[in-house]
């Protein structure tokens, strides 16, 4: 297969599980071998915060010396950001090869794989056969039915915050959604719990914790004082050690609290994880299109966050370092979001707003997203992904004191960000500046 052929034959699966359940899954696992059975893991769920809490961890794992393998969703560039073992992508040889493992072991099945369940098991495969120490590994969609929650116990489990979102799957309230969450809590386990989460959730936790004999770890951020602040970084302190994390927003500050209190939990597990680890990694984290600043002149935010959560963080980010500016908008969301709950955070805090469809079928269309952010900024209209980018743009160099703010989904950001950070060869080919 060619690394196209390879990519088609995983997004020709289904996407979403025909039969509920850890089955297939554990069906497929078998018939590779049981890769996972020789990995160890920390395993993050959660609403928000997930990637981010991820890239915190695996990138403190990686400046301590442990080989560190690290799964997450969606992709926002490139599909083999899925798979990384200390901070590199799978090689494009490498993945064709575990698609080809992964396809002959499907097909001495008779089950329907989905995509995540196969990518899931691919993604196992590949970890063990490269002698990864660890594996951080971020949940799909909710937890208790998701494909990675087929792994034994891990060293660490890590819950962030628990918002409503997915409700036709999880449920439609947080106790349910955080009964969901709850499903990758395994007996006698370590638990960490999020500082900052919701009194329903939190009780949901301490519940399944203890009928499960796991023990539940609760930050205390009672010392916990949040210094400078702007689009590039916070300082904080917490029990008299300073912190630096290259990302805006106290919602970060939580995310990153969470990671270390994990970080204490690998060191009782035989982790040799030192200080400079931790200070190192955190200031090495890097995550596409959350709260990330493409450009500093102008201004330009990306953000795919798509829940009210979400927007309430992008909406401080904005109160904070953006207060003042005209700022112009591109917004894309999937149709089956709380759509007004997202756009009364973040569409008045703009100028213009550009609606566009990103190409997934679940998108909402340009115009109808328009409409709806019209009842917060007057100025919005629906474009195709050219012609958005060439009006917001136009109207950032043109307009003095100006930002650009990218947000609503992460399928968007797939599209629009290569144009942004391509510059003119990505947008003209490899003629030169002055000749456009």
């Amino acid at each position: 297969m060619t690394y196209e052929e390879a990519i088609a034959k995983i997004h020709a699966r289904l996407r979403f599980g025909s039969k509920l359940g850890l089955d297939n899954i554990r069906a497929l696992l078998d018939e590779m071998g049981n890769p996972q059975k020789n990995l160890k893991f920390v395993h993050v769920a959660g609403t928000n915060g997930k990637g981010t809490s991820c890239t915190y961890i695996s990138s403190i794992l990686r400046e301590a010396g442990y080989k560190t393998g690290l799964y997450t969703s969606p992709f926002v560039v490139e599909f083999r950001e899925r798979f990384i073992i200390d901070g590199e992508m799978i090689p494009e040889n490498e993945l064709i090869e575990q698609i080809e493992i992964t396809s002959a072991a499907c097909e001495r099945l008779d089950a329907n794989i989905t995509e995540f369940e196969f990518i899931t098991a691919l993604a196992f495969n590949w970890f063990a056969q490269s002698g990864c120490d660890i594996v951080v590994l971020e949940v799909g969609l909710g937890g208790r039915f998701d494909a990675t929650n087929i792994i034994d116990c891990p060293e660490c489990a890590l819950i962030t915050s628990i918002a409503l979102d997915h409700m036709q799957y999880l449920g439609d309230t947080i106790d349910k959604i955080a009964f969901e969450k709850a499903g990758i809590v395994k007996e006698g386990g370590n638990v960490v719990l999020y500082c900052n989460i919701d009194p329903q959730a939190e009780k949901v936790f301490d519940d399944v914790c203890a009928e499960r004999n796991a023990n539940l770890i609760k930050a205390d951020i009672s010392t916990l004082k949040i210094g400078e602040s702007n689009l590039f970084g916070t300082d904080y302190e917490l029990d008299g050690v300073k912190y630096h994390i290259p990302f805006s927003g106290v919602h970060q500050v939580y995310n990153s609290i969470g990671a270390l209190n994990v970080i204490k939990v690998l060191r009782t597990k035989g982790f040799d994880i030192s200080d400079e680890a931790v200070h190192s990694g955190f200031e090495k984290s890097h995550i596409a299109a959350r709260m990330e600043i493409l450009s500093n002149d102008p201004i330009i935010l990306m953000d795919g966050g798509h829940n009210q959560d979400c927007a309430i963080a992008l909406r401080k980010v904005i109160e904070d370092n953006l207060a003042g500016k005209n700022i112009a908008c591109i917004i894309g969301m999937m149709a089956d979001k709380d759509i007004d709950s997202y756009l009364c955070e973040v569409v008045p805090k703009m100028s213009m707003v550009r609606a566009v469809m990103p190409e997934n079928p679940r998108s909402m269309k340009a115009e109808e997203l328009a409409d709806a952010c019209r009842k917060y900024c007057a100025d919005s209209e629906g474009r195709d992904n050219a012609t958005a980018l060439a009006e917001v743009l136009d109207y950032v160099y043109s307009t003095e004191n100006s930002a650009l703010v990218i947000c609503g989904s992460f399928y968007m950001a797939c599209e629009i960000r290569p144009f942004i950070v391509g510059g003119y060869d990505f947008w003209f080919g490899a003629e030169d500046e002055e000749d456009i």
